[in-house]
């Protein structure tokens, strides 16, 4: 079994981001073989909140040209956490707003 802390890699902060941590999302840079359940697990065991719904992202690696030698960046996977509506928010989100 995976730790949480191989599943959760980093936290994304854009600006799309931080107007869904207004409505109880957040987004997260996960492993790329991190199932749902497994991420909801881990976000629950790192933060001590609960967990409502996940949605998962598959993101494809863009194309970028060094000269005249082009190639691909790496592929991720994001996943947007919602919460439940009774439970408390997590801290390093509420610090950026």
């Amino acid at each position: 079994m995976k730790l949480a802390q191989d599943i959760i890699i980093k936290p994304i902060i854009t600006e799309e981001s931080m107007k869904g941590a207004a409505d109880r999302k957040y987004t997260f840079q996960v492993a790329k073989d991190a199932n749902k359940i497994e991420i909801a697990k881990a976000v629950e065991e790192l933060f001590g909140v609960k967990v409502s719904k996940v949605n998962t992202i598959s993101v494809k690696g863009k194309f970028r040209r060094q000269g005249r030698v082009g190639g691909y960046t790496a592929s991720s996977k994001k996943a947007i956490i919602t919460l439940t509506a009774d439970s408390k928010g997590i801290e390093f989100f509420e610090g950026m707003n």
